[in-house]
């Protein structure tokens, strides 16, 4: 095995296909992407409709919990990530959305320079092939195909209409000019039907170049460095420990709890925390860590009279479903089966919206049935997300062991304005279901139930989206651990490129904003002139 390249990439997930991709067109000599996981080669990778049954496999996923935590009725919450190639990209619910503009120019007021929304705006159009087509907001040459779900089987007339009804709006394109608002879903599958990963859009074309190889099944455990630089990564694969060496950069991809993990690993964190493990210090980082961020949910459930998704389900036409997919990449298991999405302020004065409803047209515990035999009872369900929580948490290290699996504390519902924020969500949501026609189509709402239990409810049943960032966190000051152009501190020759670099989580679906800070990190690494904002 070549033991030396000229760039070394930390994981194979959302971000770490796209730097393998494009720094592998710009004709450096070679590119390594590691990746702790396997080929993404099981047929239900490729099926949309394929993620209810890979998504928290444990052949394809970290195993990552949360901390057990007082808040949340002493509960400890599974945190899926996707190991495999794609990362999450590859297990995710394929949902495309940007969030809104404030959100990238909060990210310039934080001291991130070149991250404004007018900024990055060129590097969502050079990512995508739209089916809306080229325009200002969007693109049609780039390798992420994305799509609208054809809510027309989904319940999305009613559930528009009843929107509209408790005075809500609409929105032709929440990545758009009106960014708030009902809309019908857009998720990264091509026009084939199939998902469209960072695994298949950009690394897989990127495979038959000479110059790019993919070590699968390897696990990085510290960085190496020499001389507050950067040369090289140890990997464990097969039992056995393995250096590689550096000529120009290591870029760390391995999300928001991989990549804070892999550099106090590497001697590089709160110095107190690393000493008391034995870790020698290279750089006494506080941040590293801190400031993680996520999107808490809550699901409402409403007993619908007569129809769901579940229909599709019964095992024969599900079986036709699998097939006709196969043969034309159409029908109910070619897409996300989401009514609609809608972005909401919650309260008048505020200048974005602080909710996201995701309508889905099936119960959560849907299951295949038979002709003949007994039916799950017919469910509607709403994710209720929060996007802008004030709550932050942590990730730690559990022991000096790099096989260890990090402590990760949320630290959710920390704020009073949390639980504000939720509680308006799920009043939102009642005043819609209380509407024509969504209003005869129910029998009962299932929960939360009263309003006297509303917070134990919120305790015992929140959720996060897997929408993890912040962990280390770019800008100026500093606590900030990598700088505008993703360089770690105090260290030359390490670039974070991934989530946890994001100030703020975006108030949407991450996705697509983890694949555009790649594709702005890597004309960074290669030295190219940024695209230029649109004025």
């Amino acid at each position: 095995m070549q033991r030396e390249y000229d760039y070394i990439i930390v994981g194979a997930g959302s971000a770490g296909c796209v730097l393998a991709n494009r720094l592998s067109e710009s004709g450096t000599d070679s590119v390594l992407l590691i990746e702790a996981g396997g080929k993404d080669d099981n047929w239900l990778f490729r099926m949309p409709l394929g993620f209810m049954m890979t998504a928290a496999n444990p052949a394809y996923d970290w195993g990552y919990a949360s901390e057990p935590d007082a808040k949340l009725a002493g509960r400890s919450l599974p945190l899926p990530r996707g190991r495999v190639h794609g990362g999450s990209s590859s297990v995710n619910g394929m949902i495309y959305m940007r969030g809104h503009s404030s959100d990238y120019d909060g990210w310039r007021q934080m001291g991130a320079r070149g991250w404004s929304y007018a900024e990055i705006l060129p590097y969502f159009r050079r990512m995508e092939t739209s089916w809306r087509g080229a325009g200002r907001d969007h693109g049609d040459q780039g390798p992420l195909s994305v799509t609208p779900v054809d809510g027309s089987g989904l319940l999305q007339a009613p559930i528009r209409r009843s929107v509209v009804a408790a005075g809500f709006e609409e929105s032709d394109d929440l990545s758009g000019a009106k960014q708030e608002g009902f809309s019908a879903c857009e998720v990264t599958v091509d026009r084939r039907g199939r998902r469209a990963s960072t695994a298949r859009a950009y690394l897989k074309p990127a495979l038959k170049r000479p110059n790019l190889r993919i070590l699968s099944g390897a696990q990085a455990t510290r960085v190496l460095i020499e001389d507050r630089r950067a040369v090289g990564v140890e990997i464990s694969q097969d039992g056995a420990r393995v250096e590689l060496r550096a000529r120009k950069e290591v870029i760390l991809s391995g999300g928001a709890y991989n990549s804070p993990q892999l550099l106090m690993l590497s001697g590089i964190g709160p110095a107190t925390q690393l000493a008391e493990l034995g870790i020698p210090v290279v750089v006494d980082a506080p941040g590293v860590g801190r400031e993680l961020s996520e999107h808490p949910l809550v699901y409402m459930t409403f007993a619908a009279r007569d129809t769901s998704f579940l229909r599709a389900l019964r095992f024969d036409r599900a079986a036709l479903s699998v097939l006709r997919w196969l043969v034309t990449g159409k029908g109910a298991f070619a897409s996300q089966i989401t009514s609609g999405v809608q972005m909401l302020r919650t309260r008048p004065e505020l200048e974005r919206p602080d909710i996201q409803l995701v309508f889905l047209p099936v119960r959560l515990d849907a299951k295949l049935w038979y002709p003949f035999g007994k039916q799950q009872s017919h469910v509607l369900s709403v994710m209720v997300i929060q996007l802008h929580p004030e709550s932050r948490g942590t990730v730690e290290l559990r022991s000096a062991d790099p096989l260890d699996k990090p402590r990760i504390d949320l630290n959710l519902l920390s704020t009073p304005a949390d639980f504000a924020d939720i509680r308006g969500g799920i009043a939102a949501v009642r005043r819609i279901f209380a509407q024509s026609p969504l209003r005869e189509m129910i029998a009962a709402e299932i929960a939360p139930g009263t309003e006297a239990d509303l917070d134990d409810f919120i305790r015992n049943n929140l959720k996060i989206t897997q929408h993890p960032t912040g962990t280390c966190r770019m800008g100026e000051d500093p606590d900030a651990v990598v700088d505008s152009e993703l360089r770690v501190k105090g260290i030359t020759g390490l670039r974070v490129v991934d989530a946890s670099v994001m100030p703020t989580v975006p108030g949407a679906n991450i996705n697509a904003a983890v694949i555009m800070v790649a594709e702005r990190a890597s004309d960074l690494i290669r030295g190219l002139p940024p695209l230029s904002p649109d004025p």
